[in-house]
């Protein structure tokens, strides 16, 4: 193998890593061919030096090549350098690659799927002697179609989230184990990744769409996202947690993240806007500005969530909802990467989705992911407007005593916001609708002031929390929910105070 495996000083894995190598290829040694394996490693702890530690045994000892594949170019180019630098002769299969002459110079090829695939229908044996297969984040499904021209070869599938792109297609239909390498709260611990410290605001996402694909609509998040309102959230949560911090601003669409460019660029803050329809020139000059940029901000679209490493990035900002666990721990591990000087980071959530997903560090049992998919989502899925929108506030037994002499007909805050749009009617009817209610029972079960004051402070938590309910229906700031509820006690107070005066 001297002509495709160089001399190279062994790298020295972390401990973690050099477990997982042995792990995986002592299980690979066990197996026939055919058989195939799926390791989970959070995103940050180096599956790519891990998959390329396994690649330069797996060719030692079997002499048989390697295949690599991946779904981005700049995935490939950065596993093309990983297995250079392990000293493994490789050569990464572009479109622009028609043949491969001379294959025995080389131990390992790297392959876009879409590309491999082309080839291979052309000729199926445009690869020969390929005995491993490993798939780069293969909880993508797409490298399903190429499978089936690898029949007598193992393939190993590394990924962070072991739950497929396509629900229909459960990853335990194409791997016949999973191997769970340390947890996202473990590599904490031992100083491998940052802490992640979430901050999260209540935002209303009923007006989102559910596509074909599971996942809430591009053209949905556009008409909430780019909405004055959710700008102001936005730029509220920046200047409350992220400002003067290397910020990277997740959106769904290029619409709302044009829209957060022109809104920071308008109070003044460094940032630049990226997506998929900038030159290669273009993305380049970007990211060297946000890499030269102290407190500089990206914001962009899912462009970022793969193929991106930048380790100096302090905030994390979710200014999107996903349904997909994937993408929601992609995101986040842009900014877990290490530094000596950088021990936490930021996470700003305006989906509610750690809500939905529990936050990111919080334990998952990947086993039940792989082997139960559809119990795991049903039971992340079932919201996806908050319970307490659908609900009243339930006074406490002692207190609902003291207004016996009121009806105990529920105020639904949702049911009364979405009446009000229904009929044409603003939407702040529903705060005067409360306010009578609250008028009333107070009023009904009191006979002087002193009372009145006494079932008001009775009911204060109540109003909060219709408060808080329409502020949620409105996408209000938490600013101007407070001061919707300073408001609502004010008025109430002195409406009573009129009314026991006379």
């Amino acid at each position: 193998m001297e002509e495709i495996l160089e001399t190279t000083e062994t790298r020295k894995l972390y401990p973690y890593q050099e477990e997982a190598v042995t792990k995986i290829f002592n299980r690979l040694v066990e197996l026939p061919p055919n058989a195939n394996i799926l390791f989970q490693l959070p995103t940050g702890g180096g599956k790519t030096i891990i998959f390329s530690e396994i690649a330069k045994r797996y060719i030692s000892r079997y002499g048989r090549k390697v295949l690599i594949l991946t779904h981005r170019i700049e995935l490939g180019r950065q596993t093309s350098d990983v297995l250079t630098d392990a000293g493994i002769v490789n050569k990464v299969i572009t479109s622009d690659v028609k043949q491969l002459p001379q294959q025995s110079h080389y131990a390992s090829f790297i392959a876009l799927v879409e590309t491999l695939n082309n080839r291979l229908q052309e000729n199926d044996q445009f690869l020969e002697d390929i005995g491993l297969v490993i798939v780069d984040e293969a909880h993508n499904n797409s490298f399903r179609k190429i499978f089936h021209y690898f029949n007598d070869v193992n393939i190993l599938g590394v990924t962070a989230t072991p739950l497929s792109s396509n629900k229909k297609l459960p990853l335990y239909q194409t791997y016949n184990e999973l191997i769970v390498g340390d947890s996202i709260s473990g590599l904490i611990e031992k100083g491998y990744l940052c802490e992640g410290q979430t901050f999260s605001y209540d935002v209303n996402l009923s007006s989102l769409r559910v596509g074909n694909n599971g996942e809430f609509t591009v053209g949905s998040h556009e008409l909430l996202y780019t909405q004055a309102i959710m700008q102001s959230k936005l730029i509220e949560a920046y200047e409350e947690i992220a400002k003067s911090k290397k910020t990277l601003i997740f959106n769904a669409g290029i619409l709302t993240s044009r829209a957060v460019y022109e809104t920071f660029k308008t109070k003044g803050y460094p940032i630049r806007h990226l997506d998929s329809t900038f030159t290669d020139r273009d993305r380049t000059e970007t990211l060297e500005w946000f890499r030269n940029t102290k407190d500089g901000i990206l914001t962009s679209v899912s462009i970022l969530t793969t193929g991106f490493d930048e380790p100096e990035v302090e905030s994390i900002i979710l200014n999107r909802a996903t349904k997909s666990l994937t993408l929601y721990h992609q995101m986040i591990g842009r900014g877990s990467r290490v530094l000596p000087n950088k021990k936490k980071f930021n996470i700003v959530d305006l989906g509610n989705n750690s809500r939905r997903f529990n936050l990111w560090q919080y334990p998952i049992d990947w086993n039940h992911v792989f082997t139960s998919p559809h119990l795991y989502l049903e039971h992340r899925y079932k919201d996806e407007w908050d319970y307490e929108l659908v609900n009243d506030y339930d006074l406490p037994p002692d207190i609902k005593e003291r207004f016996l002499n009121s009806s105990a007909e529920s105020f639904i805050v949702r049911d009364r916001y979405l009446m009000a749009l229904r009929k044409g009617r603003k939407p702040q009817v529903v705060i005067e609708e409360s306010m009578d209610d609250h008028f009333a029972r107070i009023k009904d079960n009191a006979s002087e002031f002193d009372e009145a004051m006494e079932l008001f402070n009775l009911l204060q938590e109540e109003m909060k929390y219709r408060i808080k309910q329409f502020g949620k229906c409105i996408n209000a700031t938490q600013n101007h929910t407070d001061w919707q509820s300073q408001t609502y006690l004010s008025k109430l107070r002195r409406r009573l105070m009129n009314y026991f005066a006379e």
